[in-house]
């Protein structure tokens, strides 16, 4: 039976579709439609806006705000956005980055969802029509989340501060064993003076290395340097089991990828 989709001019008109039982919101389409296509029967209609602002990507003074209609191919190709590049391409195919979208990337659940990774390492914001929250906040309560998310907003990291890591068994497009995205920044004596990591599928949603960074403040980017923060890398951790990957062997890899990654 083919699903009813109604298209709103503003995200205002759009929330209050979304009221409705069965109603799902409809951005790039890779996730929800996949889902009614497997036969999820709580599904019983589309809502989507077509709002200018959900397309935009605006960045000023280093301060960066994208809509979350704007898909993956629109930000690996954005010559302001080049540290963001790999991380975008990451995600699927060529034909999954031309629907994939930022906001439908908040939603996704391990193993994907790796851009997120890199928004939560960034320190995102996220906008919804109740407000903006710290991306951290907004990931705990996403099932919950009855708000239309309208953008999402971060910092860009200094030149070299950014780093992001996708492992996959089949490359380039491989579904992720796990993801990990890191900002640091140096003090003048080169060690870390501040550190964000984030890991994907070392959880049921993309998560923060608390303990890691804590370990690496004050240390050099070297072997002995990040010893501490890998020995403490596994903390907090729940990897799930599916067809790519154990969760035994996510907590086996994820220091030898973490240290190839702070020293890269």
């Amino acid at each position: 039976m083919a699903l009813a989709l109604q298209s709103f001019a503003t995200v205002k008109d759009a929330s209050a579709a979304l009221k409705a039982a069965g109603t799902r919101y409809l951005g790039g389409g890779t996730l929800v439609v996949r889902a009614a296509n497997e036969g999820d029967v709580s599904i019983s209609g589309f809502v989507r806006s077509t709002e200018p602002a959900l397309s935009v990507i605006h960045i000023s003074g280093g301060e960066v705000r994208i809509g979350a209609s704007v898909t993956m191919a629109a930000i690996a190709r954005h010559p302001d956005l080049a540290p963001l590049a790999h991380a975008a391409r990451a995600v699927g195919g060529p034909a999954i980055r031309n629907m994939a979208t930022v906001g439908g990337n908040l939603f996704a659940p391990a193993p994907y969802g790796d851009f997120t990774v890199a928004l939560l390492a960034l320190d995102a914001t996220v906008s919804t029509g109740d407000g903006e929250l710290p991306i951290e906040t907004f990931l705990t309560k996403r099932e919950s989340n009855d708000a239309i998310v309208t953008a999402v907003g971060f910092t860009l990291p200094k030149e070299g501060g950014f780093r992001f890591l996708k492992v996959s068994r089949v490359k380039p497009k491989g579904v992720s064993v796990l993801s990990i995205a890191t900002v640091l920044d140096h003090a003048p004596d080169g060690t870390v003076s501040s550190a964000r990591i984030a890991f994907g599928c070392m959880a049921d949603r993309p998560i923060r290395a608390r303990a890691a960074e804590k370990a690496l403040i004050g240390r050099e980017l070297t072997s002995e340097g990040i010893a501490p923060a890998l020995a403490v890398a596994r903390d907090g951790t729940s990897p799930r089991t599916d067809p790519i990957a154990s969760a035994w062997y996510r907590n086996e890899v994820l220091p030898v990828h973490l240290g190839r990654l702070l020293l890269a």
